[in-house]
């Protein structure tokens, strides 16, 4: 189980970055608006005028800086903090889901088929050296001065035209 966390961190590393701007994004042009929009349309008695709603959101979209600052001076901080809170629990959820979703499939999964990455701690040194000899794979040589047999099968195709 832990190779499908580790390959999934492997695989989204730019993706935990462009989500957290991403999240930042959202939260500077919709939610602030969303929920100073909602402070200025409720009235004492905490009904919301639809209308005024409408018309404010536009305002507060349109001036994403002069929000933020109007939240803090009219005390709206309650209202855009429980509105920020239930933003980024449903934003995280989608995220972990899509981080869930990106998890290899198994252990082999996206390894090179011909690749020395089968093995581990040098385990391939034991029989191939590093530097020189019949090429086999990145830093994988079979050495000539090997006593036994040095036979090397090739598999593949070669196209040309």
């Amino acid at each position: 189980m832990n190779y499908k966390i580790e390959g999934a961190i492997r695989k989204n590393k730019k993706s935990f970055i462009i989500c957290a701007i991403l999240w930042l994004l959202l939260v500077i042009v919709f939610v602030a608006p969303f929920s100073y929009s909602l402070f200025q349309a409720t009235n004492e008695l905490g009904k919301v005028s639809l209308e005024t709603f409408i018309e404010q959101l536009s305002t507060n979209i349109s001036n994403p800086f002069g929000t933020l600052g109007g939240i803090f001076e009219q005390g709206a901080t309650h209202n855009f903090i429980s509105t920020l809170l239930g933003f980024s629990v449903i934003y995280l959820v989608v995220f972990f889901i899509g981080f869930a979703k990106s998890a290899p499939k198994n252990r082999y999964t996206d390894i090179e088929h011909g690749s020395s990455d089968w093995s581990q701690r040098g385990e391939q040194y034991q029989i191939l050296s590093k530097n020189k000899g019949i090429i086999l794979a990145e830093d994988n040589y079979l050495p000539l001065d090997k006593r036994g047999n040095v036979n090397v099968l090739v598999v593949g195709r070669f196209r040309f035209w």
